[in-house]
């Protein structure tokens, strides 16, 4: 009987992660169609029609249709297929089904919303919600641990064969689409690509973190103890005792670390104060918590 129950309860744990699993794994996919599509409407309403080629493929398809008028949909098809395969061969089969999504469909969005009109005709409003557009959309596509192939993928292959880092890599072929685009559609053109490229960057920044950074203290002080009291009562706060010495005289200097949010420094540092007006005290950003009392993991 015991048997028998402990094999039931096993079949029912297993069915509960399968099933789990499945849906976390339909999550993923659902972020990597949406953030493709985001992406890939911002093109063609923001970035295309104002002629600013900010990077990646997308950047060549606007290129190759401000000279040649190629439909800039068959030309990212044109990249980013062949360079999935490429990434499979060079760099192994660490992609994924995800990643040929996003790289099948953003270009898909982009031919059934050609006919859009722009959102705008003033290249600078186009950069500044072209850049933060793409930001969204790759944000939660990443978020579906994905991404959508492309110039990223041949940058990796320059990281891994040539010796340059990645960064520099990403830098190197999307500084090379903005330098070109600075031929076919001028100088103005291309440092509007530049801004769009440093918005994405930080939108992508935002939608992976959010934006509820958190402080992160550091105090030394010889009543640390009266302070973490003081700490978990009227802050209501976590503190990590950690043990350190000081680098002049060797003595042995107790420090308190701990994790506040925003609204709460102002009151840690008048709290450390009151009880050690010498206490030293370092406050910092936290990017990302995950833990009690801050983000779910």
């Amino acid at each position: 009987m015991k048997k028998s129950r402990c094999f039931k309860m096993m079949t029912m744990f297993k069915e509960q992660f399968i099933s789990g699993t499945k849906v976390h794994s339909i999550r993923e996919y659902l972020y990597v169609l949406i953030g493709s599509a985001i992406i890939a409407l911002t093109f063609n309403v923001f970035l295309l029609p104002n002629q600013i080629a900010s990077g990646g493929v997308s950047g060549i398809s606007t290129i190759t249709y401000g000279i040649f008028q190629w439909k800039a949909s068959y030309v990212q098809w044109a990249f980013n297929i062949p360079l999935f395969i490429s990434g499979v061969i060079f760099l192994g089969k660490q992609f994924g089904a995800k990643t040929l999504v996003g790289t099948i469909f953003l270009p898909l969005v982009v031919y059934l919303s050609e006919t859009l009109p722009p959102a705008t005709t003033d290249p600078l409003l186009g950069a500044l919600f072209g850049g933060i557009g793409v930001g969204v959309g790759l944000g939660i596509v990443f978020r579906g641990k994905a991404s959508t192939g492309g110039t990223d993928l041949a940058a990796q292959i320059v990281h891994k064969y040539m010796g340059l880092s990645l960064g520099s890599s990403v830098l190197l072929i999307d500084g090379a689409i903005v330098a070109a685009s600075a031929l076919v559609f001028g100088i103005e053109k291309a440092l509007y690509a530049l801004v769009a490229m440093f918005l994405t960057g930080k939108t992508i920044d935002i939608v992976q973190l959010g934006l509820g950074y958190a402080k992160m203290a550091i105090i030394i002080s010889s009543k640390e103890e009266v302070i973490r009291q003081a700490i978990l009562t009227e802050i209501d706060r976590g503190v990590t005792k950690l043990s350190g010495y000081g680098g002049y005289t060797d003595d042995k200097r107790p420090v308190l670390m701990c994790v506040v949010s925003q609204n709460e420094v102002t009151k840690l540092k008048q709290l450390v104060q009151s009880f050690d007006p010498s206490a030293f005290i370092v406050v910092s950003n936290a990017i990302e918590v995950l833990g009690e009392g801050f983000k779910r993991n």
